[in-house]
C-alpha cells in the first residue's frame, strides 16, 4: 500500500513545525534510550547480581562452607615471610654482623643504613653500606660467615682496592640488603 505524497505533505502542514520538532525529539529520546540507557541498565543489573553473588559467597565463607583457594605464589611468599626474622630483630642481626667482622679481624667503619619496604613483596628491606678494611682471606672469611649465619642477607655489591701492589690490606665497600618480615 502506497501513501500518496500529497497526503503526507498535508498531514505535515497540519502538524506544523512544533509537532515535527516534537516528533524528532521523541525519535531522539528513543534512540538515546536504546543505545545509551539500555546498555547501562543491563550493566547495573549485572553488577547487582555480582554483588548478590559476592554477598552469598561471603556468608558461605563465614559459615565455613567455602574455602578460599590460595595461589601458589602467595603461598610461597607467605612461607618466606614466616621464615624471615621480624623487623624488630634488625639490631640483633646487625650486632651479629659486627661480631662476625671482629672474629675475622676486619675493621668496619661507620656505615650507612636505610630501612624501606619492597613494593612487590611488602617485605622490609634494611639496606646497609659498610666501608671495611682487611686482608683478602679475612674479607673472604667474613663474607662466607655472613652468608652462612645470616641467610636473609643479600650481598649486592663489593668494591675492593689496594693502595699499593705490595699491600696485603684491602679497603673497600660492601653493599648488602637484609630482608625482614614486617610482623
Amino acid at each position: 500500500m502506497r501513501i500518496p505524497s500529497l497526503i503526507v505533505h498535508e498531514q505535515l502542514r497540519r502538524v506544523g513545525r512544533a509537532g515535527l520538532g516534537a516528533a524528532l525529539v521523541l525519535l531522539l529520546a528513543v534512540l538515546v534510550a536504546l543505545f545509551a540507557v539500555l546498555p547501562q541498565w543491563q550493566q547495573v543489573r549485572q553488577l547487582r547480581a555480582a554483588v548478590a553473588d559476592a554477598g552469598a559467597q561471603v556468608q558461605r565463607l563465614q559459615r565455613g562452607e567455602l574455602k578460599v583457594e590460595i595461589k601458589p605464589e602467595q603461598q610461597a611468599l607467605d612461607s618466606l615471610r614466616d621464615q624471615l626474622p621480624a623487623q624488630p630483630q634488625a639490631s640483633e642481626l646487625i650486632d651479629r654482623l659486627y661480631r662476625l667482622a671482629r672474629a675475622e679481624r676486619i675493621t668496619l667503619a661507620r656505615g650507612e643504613y636505610s630501612l624501606g619496604v619492597d613494593p612487590r613483596t611488602q617485605l622490609a628491606r634494611y639496606q646497609i653500606l659498610l666501608p671495611m678494611r682487611g686482608s683478602y682471606p679475612q674479607i673472604r672469611g667474613f663474607l662466607q660467615a655472613l652468608l652462612g649465619q645470616l641467610p636473609t642477607l643479600v650481598i649486592e655489591d663489593l668494591e675492593l682496592q689496594r693502595k699499593r701492589i705490595g699491600d696485603d690490606q684491602l679497603s673497600g665497600r660492601l653493599r648488602m640488603t637484609l630482608y625482614l618480615s614486617r610482623s
